[in-house]
Formats: C-alpha cells, sequence, structure tokens
C-alpha cells in the first residue's frame, strides 16, 4: 500500500506519508449543471463549456477508485436559498453585470438557486448514500459551511481537490483548506478553468514557496496511490 505520492511537487504528498482512508478524502468541487452545461451559468456569460466536458469522465474514474478502495468522498455545490437572503448586495451587483445574473431564470431554472435543475450535480458524478454534499453559498468550502467540522469529525487531515473553477471555488477552497492545517493535493488534470491561463496560473499559486498552499499531482499518480489500498481490508 501508497502511503505518499513520490511525484507530487513540491513535496512529496502527504508530508508526513499518513496517505489512508481513515485520514485521507476526495473533495469533488461544484461539478455542477450550471457550470457544466452550455445552457448554464457559466454560458450565460460567454463562456464555452466545451473545456470542461473532458474532465467528467476523468473525475468519475478518479470517484470510482476512492469508493473502491474505502477513502471518504464529499462534494460541493454552490447556490443560493430560493429568497435570496444569502446574496450580498455586491454578489448580486456583479452577477447581475456581468451577463449572469443570480436568481434569474433559465433554461435550467432559476440560476445558482438550490432545488433547481443547474443547482444539481452532473450524472455521471451522482453522489451516493451516505456521501457528504457541501452547500455552499460563495466560493470557498469553507466559509459559512459544515465542511470543517465533518472532516474533523472523521479525522481527515490529507485532502484530495478536484472539480471548478481552478481559479475560483477551487482554489478558494484550497487557501481556506490550507490555512486550517489540511495537507492539499490539487489534482492537475482534475481541475479547469474557462481558459487555459487562468488554469495555468492557478495552479502555479499552489505550488510556490514550497507549497504555499498545498501541491499538484495528475489523476494518474492519485489513482495508482489510492488504488494500492483497493484489495486491503484494513
Amino acid at each position: 500500500m501508497t502511503s505518499q505520492l513520490p511525484t507530487s511537487l513540491p513535496y512529496p504528498w502527504p508530508h508526513d506519508a499518513s496517505l489512508h482512508r481513515t485520514t485521507t478524502a476526495l473533495l469533488i468541487i461544484d461539478m455542477q449543471i450550471d457550470f457544466l452545461s452550455p445552457h448554464g451559468y457559466l454560458a450565460t456569460q460567454g463562456y464555452t463549456t466545451t473545456r470542461f466536458e473532458p474532465l467528467i469522465p476523468r473525475l468519475a474514474s478518479l470517484l470510482s477508485t476512492f469508493r473502491r478502495a474505502g477513502f471518504p468522498v464529499l462534494f460541493t455545490r454552490e447556490g443560493h436559498a430560493a429568497n435570496m437572503a444569502t446574496v450580498s448586495s455586491r454578489e448580486a451587483h456583479r452577477s447581475r453585470v456581468n451577463g449572469g445574473e443570480i436568481g434569474r431564470q433559465g433554461p435550467l431554472g432559476r440560476l445558482l438557486i438550490r432545488g433547481e435543475k443547474g443547482h444539481g450535480i452532473v450524472g455521471e458524478l451522482q453522489p451516493l448514500a451516505g456521501e457528504v454534499v457541501i452547500d455552499k453559498p460563495g466560493r470557498g468550502a469553507f466559509t459559512h459551511t459544515e465542511l470543517d467540522l465533518v472532516l474533523r469529525a472523521r479525522g481527515v487531515r490529507n485532502l484530495v481537490v478536484c472539480g471548478v473553477t481552478a481559479d475560483a471555488c477551487v482554489s478558494s477552497t484550497v487557501r481556506e483548506a490550507s490555512d486550517r492545517g489540511y495537507d492539499v493535493l490539487v489534482v492537475e488534470n482534475g481541475v479547469e478553468s474557462v481558459n487555459e491561463e487562468l488554469k495555468k496560473w492557478s495552479l502555479e499559486s499552489v505550488r510556490v514557496e514550497g507549497g504555499l498552499s498545498g501541491v499538484t499531482d495528475d489523476c494518474k499518480a492519485v489513482e495508482e496511490a489510492v488504488g494500492s489500498w483497493v484489495s486491503d481490508g484494513s
């Protein structure tokens, strides 16, 4: 069984060689219809969603490996209460002037509103019964949510993070996790942004200063490490 990924940069991860199903979890960020569909929130602002399409089968494979190995899996969804009480005036203004007004009716229901079709996670990555889904009102998954409490209650201290977008919700969550003492690995080809430059510099910002926010590695390396636990019963 593997206890550390020697290929992760800028240091082998986890730093204390503590990779184990009791200490390490997969966190899938905002793989929602609103962000991935050509009729969703991102598309209303003029962004193409074709960049995100290859991400879905890649994360489906990663998710399957974590499940088979018995590692905990958590999901996040960005969205707001139907009465818009969780939308600040600044956020309402920003979304309005950018063409994707939160709460506006669209083909998938009201944009970024909990319970609407667009708020749901894509079918290929549907959570199973018992898997935790964190609903968050902003970019960071730790802000105004129970995520930190859930992780600490389970003894998790290492996080494998993937999803969308690298420069927004992934980046915010990774920084929050690092500030709370978690050892974070961002899956390089398991995240995506609306353009390559945003993705590139988001990953670089994780690795700077010897791993300021964590480390990065690719899906294959993570799957091989976690997959080594599949046949182990301990």
